[in-house]
């Protein structure tokens, strides 16, 4: 059966009436920016304190986009009587997002959680060498990072936060403890002054007592006995017979 001349036409228009009824679902980007999951690996991100130059990022990459530079540092012992250490200082971190392919490997590979996945993509330049990030531009990527979804209620706890706890509670401790030292020795210190105070109010006191008045220094015949009237002679007196 030969098709009827301008059937392709009509259905054609009986879509696009179909269509301009319905709610539209195209997002008019850049204008509405998309609604990306939390998973979405947009650019990837540097937490540089966590950072040990191990080097597992850059030997496990595929496309070998990961250039890293270090060098090493003596460090002081810890306690008297220790030995000197050295530890990797991280002096250059790079990643070339011309040549990146967004695989994971070298977030998945890292043992310190140094690297995250941020779901940034707007991040297109005019020329291609900018599209290496140094460690400055990777650290400010951490800021877009998602926070991690929330544990189940029966989940236990991290090691990490339990660690931090732990070493939170000791210095807290010890912060008291220091705290009541330095009360006990303020509250002796203030024992032994009001000590020395009513030793020196009992000596003044006492010298008071067995010191001289100025009076009976001036006067010594103040202090001094009374003698005795003399007595008349016993023998007949003059002018009697």
């Amino acid at each position: 059966m030969a098709p009827i001349p301008g059937s392709g036409l009509a259905k054609g228009l009986a879509v696009t009436l179909r269509t301009m009824t319905k709610k539209t679902v195209t997002a008019q980007y850049p204008d509405a920016q998309p609604e990306l999951p939390p998973r979405t690996r947009g650019v990837i991100a540097l937490f540089e304190e966590n950072c040990t130059v191990c080097m597992l990022c850059a030997r496990e990459c595929p496309d070998w986009c990961i250039y890293i530079d270090s060098h090493k540092e003596t460090v002081p012992p810890a306690a008297p009587g220790g030995r000197e250490r050295s530890r990797n200082v991280l002096d250059r971190f790079a990643i070339d997002f011309s040549l990146c392919m967004y695989c994971g490997i070298c977030i998945e590979v890292c043992p310190f959680d140094a690297l995250f996945w941020t779901p940034e993509f707007e991040y297109a330049e005019t020329d291609i060498h900018e599209l290496t990030h140094e460690r400055d531009k990777l650290r400010e990527w951490m800021w877009t990072v998602p926070a991690p979804p929330a544990l189940d209620p029966g989940a236990e706890e991290p090691k990490e936060i339990a660690a931090a706890r732990k070493t939170a509670d000791k210095l807290a401790t010890a912060a008291q403890a220091e705290q009541a030292e330095q009360a006990a020795q303020a509250a002796q210190a203030e024992q032994a002054k009001h000590a020395d105070a009513e030793q020196a109010v009992q000596t003044e006191q006492g010298g008071r007592t067995g010191q001289a008045t100025p009076e009976t220094q001036a006067d010594p015949s103040a202090s001094a006995p009374a003698e005795p009237p003399a007595t008349p002679p016993s023998g007949p007196q003059e002018g009697q017979s």
